[in-house]
């Protein structure tokens, strides 16, 4: 049943991906209610992710993974649990395997690495890929990316003429952004700290960016922090501070399945519907656009 519905998206799918130069893109979004994973391919390799509550014996991922191959006639096929990390420390930081199963992808005409064994991301969010397109057209000079993870929207936004500052707590994904911003012939400022610290900081050099793009955790007691994140209680505090920081626009986004957005503002827009791509079937993400000026 898995393989059939597989090989079913992947015909109907390759044909929007071609025409649209997409080389990486999701294949299976927890189709079927009895099968709750997602199967995504970087340029030919595939990624599963098990999104199980009780994941129970590994054998029928194992075999999952099997049909996957056999339906699109790959090698390789990476597993991620993701359900057995969801409550514990750190989990976006945390190295879960040391395979190194780097490659180099593309998008836009813009190439990124991928590790698709050792994270249980992969690096590149292939949900955001027309968020990162519409941020990147903005008639902005300056941008500003919080939480930059792997910095995709920093290379978009540079490749398009801004000057770039990532800002994050993890050494190894600003090393990891500053790499994909190498690879692609750009230079940007990378700066590691604490977001909310940085923008405190910001407020009182009366720093300003004309685009700010923030894609913040859903939760976070890293012990890298002097406090715990929630996104739903302290959302609203940190986009005070993102707005008293930016000229123009900002993009604002978060995967939090019942996050609810407490803003006020006459220039906020709801880009949640225009900014999922057709590859996915369950809304991935909230994303908001408001305008300053």
């Amino acid at each position: 049943m898995f393989a059939n519905r597989v090989r079913k998206n992947a015909r109907h799918l390759a044909k929007w991906a071609k025409r649209e130069n997409v080389t990486c893109w999701r294949v299976y979004d927890r189709d079927i209610p009895e099968v709750p994973v997602t199967l995504d391919s970087y340029e030919g390799a595939l990624v599963l992710n098990d999104y199980r509550i009780d994941p129970g014996d590994d054998a029928w991922l194992d075999a999952l993974a099997t049909a996957a191959r056999a339906a699109l006639s790959v090698e390789d096929v990476f597993i991620k649990r993701r359900e057995r990390l969801t409550h514990r420390e750190g989990d976006q930081y945390e190295r879960q395997a040391n395979r190194g199963a780097w490659r180099t992808v593309q998008e836009a005409g813009k190439r990124f690495r991928v590790n698709l064994s050792d994270y249980i991301d992969t690096g590149l969010f292939l949900d955001h890929r027309i968020t990162r397109m519409r941020a990147a057209g903005e008639p902005c000079a300056t941008m500003l990316n919080l939480y930059c993870y792997t910095g995709a929207f920093s290379v978009h936004a540079a490749a398009a003429g801004m000057k770039t500052t990532s800002v994050d707590l993890s050494n190894t994904y600003l090393d990891w952004a500053r790499e994909n911003l190498e690879l692609n012939g750009l230079a940007g400022e990378i700066i590691h700290a604490d977001v909310r610290g940085f923008l405190a900081e910001a407020r009182r050099q009366n720093l300003r960016w004309d685009l700010t793009v923030v894609d913040p955790p859903t939760f976070s007691n890293s012990k890298r922090m002097q406090y715990t994140w929630d996104i739903q209680r302290d959302h609203a505090a940190l986009l005070a501070d993102v707005l008293a920081v930016t000229n123009k626009v900002v993009w604002f986004s978060t995967n939090a399945k019942r996050f609810k957005l407490e803003l006020d503002h006459p220039g906020l827009v709801d880009e949640t519907f225009a900014t999922t791509p057709p590859d996915f079937r369950h809304k991935p993400h909230r994303a908001w656009r408001i305008q300053l000026a």
